[in-house]
């Protein structure tokens, strides 16, 4: 193909004979769509396990459903409002930013974001992983690993726009591009280092070491578009879009549930609503004042005490006074309410989008304005405050923790036993041997380190209710021999 962006790693060799005719990045679309790793994700939690909720809620798939949907809307818009920008700045394709969207969260553990955070810390601690795990990452591993012995293909062999699209944070943990993005002051969203870990690299990154030189051929078409650090338009697309399918319809969740009340989020922003020039952020209203104030702290270039405000009175409004002023009792009027708040505050958002040629360094070639920014701003931060901040889903959460980490330690016991070789799950030990075929010779740890990322591979491509029922069987606690051998 002669359109840079439409090149793969490895040529067409998987294109059925007449995909060619359609849009390359069409085809890409449908791979994702049929790969058994957008499947995995109906079984892996957004924010409230759909085993435990009792309802129908949202899952990584049907999120991903949403953010292809929303994302498809704003590059559309943005296309035909400025053709011109948009190809000076490489592409605002829609078929791109679906794709990305379809794949964004493939590398998405068990238990959400949750199962990010322990696996992290796993990676690092106890496998000796410098680039620790990242979902982001995760998801660029996906779809870019490519050969087993020269043989067996599990990536996708995506364009390059694709891959570039799915890059939400272009960057590794540690020393891609150099200068590395978290020495520029202030550095891109989710560039930051590690708290309190001066070597610990990003906290935030869209791919691993192993996966650099995909990452060069994928942002290769883009050079001198856009900065080495800065998302394509495509990718920002698919990051907007992402955001509001998360400020919006998880707050459907939680109020299908139950669990987002009414009195609680209403003196929160009534409170603060109320406030004079005090500054003890410990009485009601305090929890949204430090919300402002780190806005203001972080994001300088677009905070606005105005449009903060009117954020603030424009959610209490619509979502204290309108959705939650009635709990949800599964009626035809309670799921029609629904659906009107997540219509109206989605068409909003996405009318709201914008294409900038020079965004500041905390924002991408694709923004929502002043307004709209802060309201999202207000929305996520219910969620955060009246949902993941409480003491039961803190519970549930830590058990969840417990056993991946029990899991990853009876995986490497096994993994380690030399009697055990010739009976190790076929899935781990093919990724052992692609992890350890990444690794230059001479390595140290060679072995030792491909044992590892198998391992976070594995446990990272299980839904939860298999990352349940492994633990089960490895624990001796399960008596169904048979279906337990389905998960490996």
């Amino acid at each position: 193909m002669d359109d840079p962006r439409a090149q793969r790693l490895f040529g067409d060799s998987l294109v059925a004979p007449g995909d060619l005719a359609s849009s390359p990045f069409r085809v890409d679309r449908d791979r994702i769509v049929s790969s058994p790793f957008l499947a995995r994700l109906a079984g892996v939690t957004q924010v409230i396990s759909p085993g435990g909720a009792g309802l129908l809620v949202h899952n990584r798939l049907t999120h991903s459903l949403k953010v292809a949907q929303v994302g498809r809307a704003i590059a559309e818009r943005l296309q035909a409002a400025d053709p011109d920008l948009a190809g000076k700045l490489g592409g605002c394709d829609p078929d791109v930013v679906e794709a990305a969207a379809l794949a964004h969260d493939l590398g998405h553990p068990p238990f959400g974001h949750l199962g990010e955070r322990v696996l992290d810390r796993l990676a690092r601690q106890r496998l000796g992983l410098r680039d620790g795990f990242e979902g982001n990452a995760q998801s660029y591993r996906i779809v870019t690993s490519t050969e087993i012995r020269g043989q067996a293909t599990i990536g996708l062999n995506l364009t390059n726009a694709v891959r570039a699209a799915i890059l939400k944070y272009p960057w590794t943990r540690l020393t891609h591009p150099d200068p590395h993005p978290r020495f520029m002051d202030p550095p891109p969203r989710g560039a930051a280092a590690v708290p309190d870990d001066p070597d610990g690299g990003s906290l935030k990154f869209g791919a691993y070491s192993t996966e650099i030189a995909d990452v060069r051929a994928a942002r290769a078409p883009f050079s001198g578009r856009v900065a080495d650090w800065q998302q394509t338009v495509e990718a920002s697309v698919m990051d907007a879009a992402d955001d509001i399918a998360y400020a919006i319809h998880d707050l459907e969740d939680v109020h299908r549930v139950g669990v987002l009340q009414q009195g609680a989020v209403a003196a929160e922003l009534m409170a603060w609503q109320r406030w004079g020039p005090e500054s003890d952020t410990n009485r009601a209203g305090g929890a949204i004042e430090s919300l402002r104030r780190q806005l203001h702290r972080k994001d300088g270039w677009i905070a606005d005490d105005s449009a903060f405000a009117d954020a603030v009175e424009l959610v209490r409004a619509e979502l204290v006074d309108g959705l939650l002023a009635r709990p949800f009792d599964g009626s035809l009027e309670s799921e029609a309410r629904v659906a009107a708040f997540s219509a109206n505050w989605t068409r909003r958002l996405v009318d709201a989008v914008e294409m900038i040629g020079q965004p500041a360094v905390r924002s991408g070639h694709v923004q929502l304005s002043r307004e709209q920014w802060h309201e999202v701003q207000i929305l996520k931060f219910v969620q955060n405050r009246f949902v993941l901040e409480r003491p039961d889903l803190a519970l549930h959460q830590r058990g969840q923790g417990r056993l991946l980490a029990s899991l990853v330690e009876a995986l490497l016991s096994w993994l380690t036993d030399p009697d055990e070789a010739q009976r190790l799950p076929r899935r781990l030990r093919d990724l052992v041997e692609l992890a350890e075929a990444e690794l230059p010779p001479g390595t140290p740890e060679r072995v030792q380190r491909a044992r590892g990322r198998a391992i976070v591979d594995f446990v990272a491509g299980l839904t939860d209710s298999q990352a349940v029922g492994l633990m089960e069987a490895l624990s001796g606690r399960s008596r169904q021999l048979w279906t337990d051998a389905l998960v490996l």
